[in-house]
């Protein structure tokens, strides 16, 4: 413990004469460094804090509005109109002045403030062509920069961040009829009809006002319920059924040293960590111009899902100065400070081997312990109240849910190997669940070390959404890489200190009864388009498909659904099966189905989308005691293929064409129905696209190998529509489809 380490640095002896007392200069300069570090830290949290309140102007605006008024004054001119003299007769007239410049630079702040909101407030931009921009968007273009700053910070933009709208009752009806006809047979549809009709007529206004109500009162109506509601709430493992993952880079592993990769990795982290927490970050901005929002961020370290008998809580915490980790059983303290900075890339790997090097046993139930944070919530709530809540375990729990986040250092080698046909889906599984008592489950995300090198990442899902985390692991990924860099022999740069305290066992006292406690065990429409088709393939019939968007241009904003399966995408999979059909017809019905995929994907990212509003109606509803048929329906339908595109290149760190071996795989997460499909993907360039397939094997009708292939052939039967049958590339890839090699 940091507390006992520096208990050392006090000693004292009683003597007949008195007490002698011994000092530690060395604790002493560490609690002297660790203080100044906390102040300076403060300071550079209060200097942003100050820059992003008054953003777009700065404080050195304020200078020069003030020094304007008292020039002013200095002329006999008053630009205030007597305010001044009004408004202070018993001050002298400098303070008055003052006291007028800064009233009028605050007026200015929200004026330009209140400018940008309702500038970004247009999205007709996202409308428009891929490659063609109106001249009506270029000039908003040139508005939105002129009034967005010259060096935003990443909380700069939050109070110029539109809200998001609430659709009206009518458009969002009519595009769930519109979403759910190729689904659904003539009665069926009339059926469905009757109650979205009896439900507009009857029930809607009354949700809708009290919908309109909070749009108003909180800064966006949909992201606290679907944080409570959709992930909090739930009483079903999160492991598998909503964590998600994040591969490592595909071709390139940058040491084979396990100790080496984790100390660099785990530096990053930390340097990004502090360059968060000062705001340092620059705002991810669309079209480099339109700022996205970055209130999810704020809970990316420090954080823990808590488990509760109804429902969890996130647990942020600020400055944590260790970390957690899990080797063979037993769970290890590291502390990332020393001397009041971080501890070096050489000091970590030291760290980390001591680890690796550590042949203890795990104490009695040690080993499967964190097998309760992957089990049903209300078991281990249950567990954590009567087993955690004092005595060691409390303390070691408590370890853990405050660290900065996990580390598993693993035993098991993975990644891709080319020579190995399930490499990548071994990997993907590691990631996933590893040996569902691995990974604590319940952190904002565990990272995880290979003995070949390789590492990766499983990310709790209720705090923030996969292109957060994203955003982060770029980050990482670059630094470990270009900045951090190894010697040769693989090791981490810098000199070992040897002299650092050993890493600290967690203590535990788990009874019997706790150990019984266990689980049981246009791109982008063209992918979306061969998911139907490979669905069609691959079950024999259409479904409900979710795919995710992003509405970070809206304030607190997360996701909102794309509802995949349209008409024109059934009558385009319906022409690729036909025989009569030619390529022509089949090439139409196509560019049909991708532009109304395309403009559902824009609707939904301009607050026009139709889940989230459906969603937060019906939370209305029960909170108002409202029954309605249509609604219940809706909340009810099964999402058998669920899919997501993780974001590539958030940074723009590494130029992937000039190093096209440092291309991550993206990351994956479980399927949402249990007969169902989970399906990521990321697009990396213009010559790579790799898929994480999911399904559960208590499901005999579903088979991500199969899936894969179904997926496979889609796209190139797709590609055919473009390109003639006879076509080098299109040959060779179906050859080697044929031949049963893997390539998803």
């Amino acid at each position: 413990m940091a507390e006992a380490h520096q208990a050392v640095g006090f000693q004292f002896t009683v003597r007949p004469d008195g007490v002698d007392f011994k000092l530690s200069q060395e604790v002493i300069k560490n609690i002297y460094l660790s203080g100044v570090t906390a102040w300076k830290k403060r300071a550079i949290q209060f200097k942003n804090g100050v820059l992003a309140g008054v953003y777009p102007a700065s404080p050195s605006s304020w200078l020069i509005v003030v020094i304007a008024m008292m020039s002013s004054l200095y002329i006999r001119i008053d630009p205030s109109l007597g305010m001044i003299d009004a408004c202070l007769h018993g001050l002298r007239m400098v303070l008055s002045a003052i006291l007028f410049a800064t009233g009028l630079w605050l007026f200015l702040i929200y004026l330009l403030r209140y400018t940008l909101k309702v500038l970004l407030s247009y999205h007709g931009w996202i409308f428009e062509s891929h490659g063609k921009m109106s001249t009506s968007t270029k000039v908003w273009l040139s508005l939105v920069k002129m009034f967005s700053g010259r060096r935003p910070l990443l909380y700069s933009f939050q109070a110029s961040l539109p809200r998001l709208p609430v659709p009206s009752v009518d458009d969002t009806i009519h595009r769930y009829l519109e979403s759910v006809r190729p689904l659904l047979d003539n009665d069926q549809y009339n059926q469905m009809e009757i109650l979205a009709n009896d439900f507009r007529d009857f029930k809607a206004a009354q949700l809708q006002r009290y919908l309109i109500l909070k749009s108003w009162w909180a800064t966006n109506y949909v992201s606290d319920w679907w944080e409570e509601y959709i992930y909090l709430r739930g009483r079903s493992p999160i492991m598998v059924n909503s964590n998600f993952y994040i591969m490592d880079l595909l071709y390139m592993t940058p040491t084979h040293r396990q100790a080496a990769r984790a100390g660099n990795v785990v530096h990053a982290m930390l340097q990004y960590r502090r360059k968060l927490e000062r705001g340092e970050h620059a705002p991810l901005r669309a079209l480099g111009t339109v700022p996205m929002c970055s209130t999810q961020m704020e809970r990316m370290f420090n954080t823990t899902r808590i488990p509760g008998i109804e429902t969890d809580i996130v647990q942020h915490l600020t400055d944590r100065k260790h970390l957690v980790v899990y080797h063979k059983g037993r769970f290890f303290q590291v502390w990332l400070y020393t001397g009041g900075r971080h501890l070096l890339p050489s000091e970590l790997e030291t760290q980390f081997q001591r680890i690796l090097n550590d042949t203890s046993e795990p104490q009695p139930g040690e080993l499967k312990l964190a097998a309760l944070t992957a089990g049903n919530r209300v078991p281990w709530a249950r567990a954590r109240i009567k087993y955690f809540s004092q005595g060691v375990n409390k303390v070691s729990l408590d370890a853990i849910e405050s660290a900065a986040f996990f580390l598993t250092l693993d035993d098991e080698p993975q990644g891709y190997d080319p020579a190995k046909t399930n490499s990548l889906d071994s990997y993907a599984k590691s990631l996933l669940h590893g040996k569902c008592y691995n990974r604590w489950f319940d952190k904002s995300f565990t990272l995880i070390s290979y003995p070949n090198g390789k590492i990766g990442i499983n990310a709790e899902h209720s705090w923030a959404d996969a292109p957060i985390v994203g955003h982060m692991w770029e980050y990482v990924l670059a630094t470990d890489c270009f900045h951090l860099g190894y010697t040769e022999e693989g090791h981490c740069k810098g000199d070992v200190n040897k002299g650092l305290p050993l890493p600290t066992r967690l203590q535990w006292q788990i009874p019997k009864e706790v150990q019984m406690i266990s689980p049981s065990l246009y791109p982008d429409a063209f992918i979306q388009l061969a998911l139907q088709l490979a669905q069609f393939r691959d079950q024999g019939v259409f479904c409900l498909t979710y795919e995710s968007s992003m509405t970070r241009m809206f304030r607190d904003g997360r996701t909102e659904t794309v509802r995949s399966c349209t008409s024109e995408a059934v009558a385009f999979v319906r022409a690729m099966e036909d025989a009569d059909a030619t390529n022509a017809q089949r090439l139409a019905l196509f560019r049909k189905a991708a532009d109304k995929h395309q403009n559902m994907y824009r609707l939904a990212m301009t607050g026009s989308g139709i889940d989230r509003h459906l969603f937060c109606l019906y939370i209305v509803s029960k909170y108002l005691g409202v029954d309605s048929p249509f609604l219940k329906k809706v909340l009810s339908e099964p999402w058998k293929l669920s899919t997501s595109q993780t974001p590539q290149q958030q940074l723009n760190l590494v130029d992937i064409n000039k190093f096209p071996k440092y291309v991550g795989a993206g990351g994956g997460f479980g399927p949402v129905a249990d007969d169902g499909y989970g399906v990521s993907y990321i697009i990396v360039g213009e010559n790579l696209i790799t898929f994480h397939i999911s399904c559960k094997f208590s499901c005999p009708n579903t088979d991500s190998y199969r899936f894969g292939q179904n997926i496979q052939k889609a796209m190139l039967d797709i590609q055919g529509l473009f390109k003639p049958e006879n076509d080098e590339k299109v040959v060779e890839r179906r050859k080697h489809i044929e031949n049963g090699k893997k390539h998803i």
